[in-house]
């Protein structure tokens, strides 16, 4: 594995859904989620990290280093297991074996962060509160995303749809057809920020300069292998890094996101419906020193 990265970064990621509902709202039957203030649509960090963590392990295929530690149909309970079996320790003798070794939990927590790359690069908590369960700690990662919001107010749309396929035989005898709904937004450009800490990557999860590549790479995929009718056509349109020249950075972050300007062009007064109806600037005469920017995309 490559050496573990020694510069800060801060990065914004520019994306749009066209015909599609980005993420669900379970708490509003599942439309797309929205500000109720603003009329901005909103996609969860935790949806994003979803994507990327798809992506990576698409990709990997469990590749020594790069497994997923959350994922559908996994216990977390089993892959915690598995650091104290790799270190050699019975599960059933923990308590005794962290009395022997006090450094016991540290070893642990860096088994987890080598084995599993979203525990490396997100963080993870790894402590559970249920009888004989095991405790293998709570790590910050060096990457956080926050929410994604649209540029613009999304309009919610609800298409009723028809399938001609009957649940039962009964309603087969009084019916030919039943109804059903979509949620859509017919289109939004959404914008999410992140960053990126060397600092936390140097104490605490070795996440290494190999792995940052890889987390460029999925940020500018996780749409492409993540396609399904409901989400219709969703697209990575820029992704905007910025690096600063050292570990803890040379300048705020919210001065470098504020370089970053979206703005509609002139469609007639017609409401958006393609990435073309916008416009993205970046004041690179701006930069303050020790701060470089790149366009990934």
């Amino acid at each position: 594995m490559s050496d573990i990265i020694k510069n800060r970064y801060e990065f914004v990621i520019l994306f749009d859904v066209e015909n599609g509902n980005p993420n669900g709202d379970p708490d509003a039957g599942n439309m797309p989620r929205i500000d109720p203030e603003t009329g901005l649509g909103i996609v969860t960090d935790v949806c994003l990290k979803r994507k990327i963590r798809n992506y990576v392990e698409t990709l990997k295929e469990n590749e020594p280093g790069y497994r997923i530690y959350i994922k559908e149909n996994a216990p977390l309970n089993t892959s915690d297991k598995e650091a104290y079996l790799g270190l050699g320790i019975d599960a059933k003798k923990v308590k005794d074996a962290k009395k022997n070794d006090p450094s016991l939990d540290i070893k642990v927590r860096d088994f987890m962060c080598k084995n599993f790359y979203d525990i490396r690069t997100f963080g993870a908590v790894m402590t559970t509160f249920m009888k004989d369960a095991l405790n293998c700690g709570q790590v910050r990662g060096p990457v956080q995303l926050g929410f994604a919001r649209s540029v613009e107010p999304i309009t919610q749309q609800e298409v009723t749809i028809t399938r001609v396929a009957i649940t039962t035989e009964e309603d087969a005898a009084k019916k030919t057809t039943e109804m059903g709904r979509k949620y859509i937004v017919p289109y939004g450009l959404y914008r999410c920020e992140g960053f990126v800490s060397a600092n936390l990557a140097r104490k605490t999860t070795g996440f290494s300069e190999d792995d940052l590549a890889l987390l460029w790479q999925a940020i500018i995929n996780m749409f492409e292998l993540d396609r399904s009718a409901a989400r219709g056509k969703m697209a990575v349109r820029e992704l905007i890094v910025f690096k600063h020249d050292s570990e803890l950075g040379c300048a705020p972050a919210h001065k470098l996101f504020d370089l970053v300007k979206v703005s509609r062009r002139d469609t007639n007064g017609m409401p958006a419906r393609s990435y073309d109806d916008y416009a993205v600037s970046i004041d690179e005469t701006a930069l303050p020193n020790g701060v470089s920017c790149t366009r990934m995309i």
